[in-house]
């Protein structure tokens, strides 16, 4: 295997520059200057790593990869090692996955229970709106249990009316019926 200093580095990056300025050119002809100009910009790569040492670094780097991967492939130890990290990361997140996987569940209910809660407000306060003639916005007082039995007696007739209008297979008008009924609205 050669190593870095059995390479001549600058004629090769000096070489790629000059290449890469001259179809800088033709792309100038072709399409004009600021296509030109990102392929001198490019082209200008390999002499400034040779000239900054990125190039020797870069080198000394893909060795070591290298060393480290054919260290590793015949290595019975280290594969043991790879082993025995991968039981320490499943038990890691076994460990930690449940506790926020079921933090983040609780929270879920919760906020559903609340988002089912404000919809059951709202659709009772919908519904004694549109039996009582008002609205939530105009009514100072809300509706009293001594006013219910009175809503009551005219809910009928528009029950009705709406249950002929509907579909039979309309479940969420009648959730939203029962929760109204569970209250007494």
């Amino acid at each position: 295997m050669s190593g870095y200093s059995s390479i001549a580095w600058l004629p090769l990056a000096a070489g790629l520059t000059v290449l890469g300025l001259i179809l800088s050119y033709v792309v100038w002809r072709r399409s004009g200057t600021r296509p030109a100009l990102r392929v001198v910009a490019v082209s200008l790569l390999p002499i400034a790593a040779y000239l900054t040492g990125a190039i020797e670094m870069l080198w000394k780097i893909g060795v070591a990869i290298g060393q480290f991967g054919t260290g590793f492939a015949f290595s019975t130890t280290k594969w043991v090692g790879i082993g025995v990290t991968g039981l320490a990361i499943a038990l890691f997140l076994a460990a930690g996955g449940r506790q926020a996987r079921r933090a983040a569940r609780d929270k879920r209910k919760a906020a559903r229970g609340r988002q089912d809660a404000d919809a059951e407000v709202a659709a009772a306060d919908g519904r004694r709106d549109a039996l009582t003639g008002s609205s939530s916005a105009t009514r100072a007082v809300p509706a009293t249990r001594a006013q219910v039995p009175a809503t009551r007696k005219t809910e009928a007739p528009a029950k009705a009316s709406r249950k002929a209008a509907q579909p039979a297979d309309d479940d969420d008008l009648k959730d939203i019926e029962d929760i109204l009924r569970k209250r007494g609205i």
